[in-house]
């Protein structure tokens, strides 16, 4: 009996403790029920909300690049893509076959949607190929029955309506790359979303991409897009007007042909790129949809470079382009008068080398006028000599040659332009007396790119002033936008005085018979233009050649040809414009560079008198 009430008392503790354990968890767990619902209510209702619903980002339409004239040069286009759903597809692979048999799908398209569709949740849809043209879209959507969870969607996509015209100032757009991404836009982080790579697309980048929309989607459980709540569009990018004529540009590049150069045409009082040409070119619309191998290689391992845009990237020596800026330094610096005369024989000995002039049988007694006139070499090794480089070097670099020019384009080169202290420095050599002769005609260590060639004559033309050039006229952000006026340049530092005997020389040589550039000369009244010819070397004359007989350029290989370079302003009564003109491995200046310069020159000149008329007949009217 005592032992039943002892059982019987152990039985009722340990329903107590069981009890009370019981007791305080189920406090704990109210406890806990109270501070998530109550306490905590509006933070998981937040939470909730955000789960339920999801942003995303929408890109906006990038701002469209025109000409001068308002014509568009790069615009945006429906991009039809074609994207395919695997979970309402009954087998990926049967509906990638049936698509195949209706438009081209490579191995490697395959692959990659497969890689994706495992990837990915199998609601979201994957991207099978862009840039369709309307007549596979036409053919997909007669053929959507047999092809279940296969969907057409459109976008938007940069497009460059005239190709490869005007390409090299373009530039292009591409997708963003790791090394592109600059976390300080969530545009960059879109799928397919573009960004300029080149050209001015890459220079007024940001101005052109815009600003982002949102877009407020309704979401279950697992991520699915029930319904859309609420979007917001972004800003548009902002219009570019570039300075270029789109008419004249395509003249030029019609004009430079199959060759591989650069034309440059400038207003030499407001720095405006009127034309800039690089032949050949490329098309940009290929790098926005991808380029194959085969065609980057094509492009890449083309000798004639036409990736590069050789207007601003190409470095050439500037042969007897350059006697202008040897003869400014000399006249600067009193070296030479005007009326002073060098004996040209044909050669000059300096020690017991000779250096020849272009001339066999050489020119005489010539003075500054006529020694440009007929483009002397033995009277500017003399000048060279009697000033020295260095000083040549310093009025060049003030010019424009040897340094960035500033233009609002990436990738320019500076050129070279050498002197003792840059040889010392670059090669650990001293400079020897035969350089200064070689270099004080262009040759030798002197490199220039066509627009500082035509930067050079621009500040020649225009009184010295240090004109700076520029492609882009205004960002458009309304339609009453106007072009910038043009800034007061500084000078150059060199008296009117050697720019008007410069000046002279160069009528000279275009409207003088005997000019190097006589027979390139403009004939129509008041549009006479002012140039100088050169032509530039790329390989050494042995003393058995000039023996025997120089090789014409066109008996040689393309890459042993000389430069042909061409430089001029006009009116010459008025100068507006510079012109620079440089064929790669093309020959002579004065038979290669200097026509296509006069041709286009003229071309220049005949549209600012149209466009002058209009506006004339307009301001009567």
């Amino acid at each position: 009996m005592y032992h039943d009430n002892d059982r019987s008392k152990l039985f009722s503790r340990r329903a107590l403790l069981l009890a009370g354990g019981k007791g305080t968890l189920i406090s704990a767990l109210i406890a806990r029920m109270y501070y998530l619902q109550v306490v905590e209510a509006d933070r998981y209702a937040m939470l909730s909300e955000e789960n339920r619903v999801s942003m995303r980002l929408l890109a906006p339409p990038r701002g469209l690049i025109l000409d001068r004239g308002g014509i568009a040069m790069a615009v945006n286009q429906h991009n039809y893509r074609v994207l395919v759903v695997s979970e309402q597809a009954p087998s990926l692979d049967y509906t990638l076959d049936a698509l195949s048999q209706i438009i081209s799908l490579g191995e490697h398209d395959r692959a990659r949607i497969t890689k994706e569709a495992r990837r990915r949740r199998s609601f979201v849809p994957i991207t099978v190929r862009e840039n369709l043209s309307w007549e596979e879209v036409a053919r997909i959507e007669v053929n959507a029955p047999d092809l279940p969870g296969v969907l057409i969607d459109v976008g938007q996509s940069r497009f460059y309506p005239l190709e490869s015209l005007g390409a090299h100032i373009l530039g292009y757009v591409s997708a963003v790359s790791e090394n592109d991404q600059t976390n300080n836009d969530p545009l960059e982080e879109l799928p397919g979303f573009r960004i300029g790579k080149a050209g001015v697309e890459k220079i007024y980048d940001m101005a052109l991409r815009g600003r982002g929309g949102t877009s407020q989607e309704e979401v279950n459980a697992v991520g699915r897009v029930m319904r859309e709540l609420e979007r917001r569009e972004g800003e548009p990018g902002v219009d570019l007007a570039l300075t270029l004529d789109l008419r004249l540009q395509e003249y030029a590049a019609q004009r430079l042909g199959d060759e591989s150069a650069a034309v440059v045409v400038m207003d030499i009082h407001t720095g405006e790129v009127i034309v800039m040409a690089s032949t050949p070119s490329f098309d940009p619309n290929a790098f926005n949809r991808g380029l194959t191998h085969e065609e980057w290689k094509e492009l890449s391992t083309n000798p004639r470079a036409p990736l590069q845009n050789k207007a601003i990237s190409g470095t050439f020596a500037p042969g007897s382009t350059f006697k202008m800026v040897v003869a400014i330094a000399a006249l600067e610096a009193g070296a030479i008068s005007p009326e002073q005369t060098v004996l040209c024989r044909g050669h000059t000995e300096l020690g017991n080398i000779k250096f020849h002039c272009w001339k066999k049988g050489g020119h005489g007694s010539v003075d500054l006028i006529n020694a440009m006139k007929g483009s002397c070499d033995v009277y500017f090794y003399e000048v060279a000599r009697r000033v020295g480089f260095d000083k040549v070097a310093e009025v060049a670099n003030r010019m424009g040659l040897g340094v960035p020019t500033g233009i609002d384009l990436p990738n320019e080169r500076s050129g070279l332009m050498p002197n003792r202290a840059w040889k010392r420095k670059a090669l650990g050599q001293p400079w020897h007396p035969g350089e200064t002769l070689i270099n004080g005609i262009g040759q030798g260590y002197c490199l220039a790119t066509p627009l500082q060639l035509a930067v050079m004559t621009a500040r020649i033309a225009n009184g010295g002033r240090q004109v700076v050039p520029h492609v882009a006229r205004d960002l458009i952000t309304d339609k009453d936008a106007v072009p910038r006026p043009a800034p007061n340049w500084p000078s150059c530092g060199v008296s009117q005085r050697s720019l008007t005997l410069v000046r002279k020389g160069m009528n000279a040589v275009s409207n003088e018979p005997g000019g190097t550039a006589y027979r390139a000369r403009i004939d129509q009244e008041g549009m006479w233009l002012s140039g100088k010819t050169g032509t530039a070397q790329v390989r050494r004359i042995t003393m058995r050649e000039r023996e025997t007989g120089v090789k014409k350029n066109d008996e040689l290989p393309w890459k042993e040809r000389d430069h042909a370079l061409f430089v001029a302003y006009a009116p010459e009564d008025a100068p507006r414009f510079s012109i620079a003109v440089v064929v790669e491995h093309g020959g002579g200046g004065s038979a290669v560079a200097a026509p296509i310069a006069r041709d286009i020159m003229l071309e220049v000149q005949k549209r600012e008198r149209a466009r002058v008329a209009e506006m004339d007949r307009k301001g009567q009217g």
